[in-house]
């Protein structure tokens, strides 16, 4: 469906806490679902919070063409989220007559500010979780508490990531009809798999042996991943396979910790990298250099990088959790375990680092799965008709 099938276009503020430059699956998910939309005639306006590394000004448009309000001029801390709520607020108030869908994309005091405001209006008002858990940890702050109440009350629809997080939703009192699922969008053209001398090459370049099996993880370097079982099911398979090799792209707070604890492991330092955070151009560059991709942590919304490395056709290997299983058919796009195994995910990189045609088979399957099912065009497509749905809807009348 495209917007001339339709026959309108939709005006939509997208509220965000952060946005690119920051590099989260929440951010970039506003931004290229806001590039699709535009590019597909709507008209949207980002509102997000400041501080570094965003830009100084308060106007800005993104490298892509989306307009980008920042609204405040701190990244973190409590006054900035209570003073990004005020600016909300104020947004949506002058916005009126610009908007006619309010997008909240991630939860924070900015909902319990937001929400009243755009139901005042007769806005229609769509909100997305961001993850699993997300709503039990809002219900045990009262602000939370406020935020759920506003949003069973007044969100058209409550955009969820995955069947987990529809039931966790239900068992605290959202109706099923008010849930819709909302996969993130990747775009298939730019994640793609690379020619071979390319990859190699890469390889040469950033110190990597070039008869090496590389397993790659992407993501933030943080408690709620496993890393610390992906870093002892990877040791526990290297000790078999020495021509395993293990990548980590991204940064965070546990970083020194990791890397240390690496250091100790036998084989440790020598067949692990820790490649740091890197642009989105590098990490495809990453992707395509590496033969299988490793989630293996206890929760997760809707992985972009699961995402990202399906589309370039990397064979996955997969923790056992909805977000996941949703992705990942067990042995015919990946192979999956359970997430606090190191065993077991040891024994997964063993068998994928002896059987090349397993690798090939499974990463050309995800590669269709997601040209199936999560191409930007296609996510956008389910974008345009909750919009219509909800704009329609007679008692915002």
């Amino acid at each position: 469906m495209s917007t001339d099938s339709l026959g309108r276009r939709f005006n939509i503020l997208l509220v965000c806490d952060s946005y690119p430059p920051v590099l989260g699956g929440s951010e970039i998910e506003a931004q290229r679902v806001s590039r699709a939309l535009i590019l597909r005639g709507h008209r949207v306006r980002v509102l997000c919070a400041g501080g570094p590394p965003m830009p100084s000004q308060q106007e800005w448009v993104d490298p892509f063409g989306v307009p980008v309000s920042i609204l405040t001029r701190r990244s973190s801390g409590r006054w900035k989220d209570v003073m990004f709520a005020i600016q909300v607020a104020r947004i949506i108030r002058r916005e009126r007559q610009n908007s006619n869908v309010i997008y909240f994309l991630m939860q924070g005091l900015h909902v319990a500010t937001g929400f009243p405001v755009a139901r005042l209006l007769r806005k229609s008002i769509v909100m997305k979780i961001s993850g699993s858990g997300v709503i039990p940890l809002m219900q045990r702050s009262l602000i939370g508490r406020l935020e759920l109440r506003w949003i069973r009350k007044w969100a058209a629809r409550l955009l969820v990531l995955n069947n987990g997080m529809v039931e966790e939703a239900i068992s605290h009192g959202f109706s099923r009809a008010q849930l819709t699922l909302m996969p993130n969008p990747v775009d298939i053209d730019e994640f793609e798999p690379g020619p071979p001398g390319e990859a190699a090459q890469w390889r040469v370049d950033h110190g990597v042996p070039a008869n090496a099996v590389v397993v790659i993880y992407v993501g933030r370097l943080s408690a709620e991943k496993g890393l610390y079982e992906l870093l002892r099911g990877f040791t526990h398979a290297a000790r078999s396979a020495p021509d395993l090799f293990l990548v980590l792209v991204g940064d965070g707070p546990l970083r020194a910790e990791l890397e240390s604890y690496a250091g100790g492991l036998t084989p440790g330092s020598q067949c692990i990298r820790f490649a740091g955070r890197a642009p989105l151009s590098e990490v495809v560059r990453w992707l395509q250099a590496s033969d299988i991709f490793a989630l293996t942590s206890p929760s997760e919304g809707f992985s972009c990088a699961l995402l990202e490395a399906m589309a370039v056709g990397v064979a996955p290997v997969v923790s056992n959790i909805p977000a996941n299983l949703q992705l990942v058919n067990p042995d015919e796009q990946g192979l999956v375990v359970p997430y606090d195994d190191d065993r077991c995910v040891g024994e997964a990189f063993l068998r994928l680092s002896r059987d090349p045609a397993l690798r090939r088979r499974l990463g050309e399957s995800a590669r269709r799965r997601v040209m199936e099912n999560f191409a930007t065009n296609r996510v956008i497509e389910l974008y345009e008709k909750l919009f219509e749905d909800v704009v329609d809807r007679k008692d915002l009348q």
